[in-house]
């Protein structure tokens, strides 16, 4: 089953998702900030799509700031902490299928798993 974990606000996730759908591929949707993933479950994501959590915060949304995760001494440990209490940090979105599993910034990076 192809999953996407999607939030319905951003651009680049609704592009992806209706990439998936044009493609007639079966996607089960995942809207982490109304279902929010547990730490390892991130964890699992994250190394999945071959990142660091460094990588796959959301550095834009001022609760980033406001927590000094922009600061370069803060470690992965932490910031999947914070990823986990404040699933708005994710970067989005991340599509897992039978190929792997990528963060689709940008929404053409889908095209390496279908």
């Amino acid at each position: 089953m192809n999953r996407i974990y999607h939030n319905p606000r951003c651009g680049t996730s609704r592009s992806v998702l209706q990439t998936l759908q044009d493609r007639g591929l079966q996607v089960e949707i995942i809207e982490y900030l109304k279902t929010p993933l547990s730490r390892a479950e991130l964890a699992r994501l994250i190394a999945d799509a071959g990142l660091t959590p460094g990588q796959a915060i959301r550095e834009k949304e001022d609760i980033y700031r406001e927590l000094g995760l922009d600061d370069p001494s803060v470690g992965d440990e932490r910031l999947l902490d914070a990823m986990a209490e404040h699933p708005v940090l994710l970067n989005r979105p991340f599509v897992v299928t039978a190929k792997g599993t990528r963060l689709c910034r940008p929404a053409t990076v889908i095209e390496e798993i279908i």
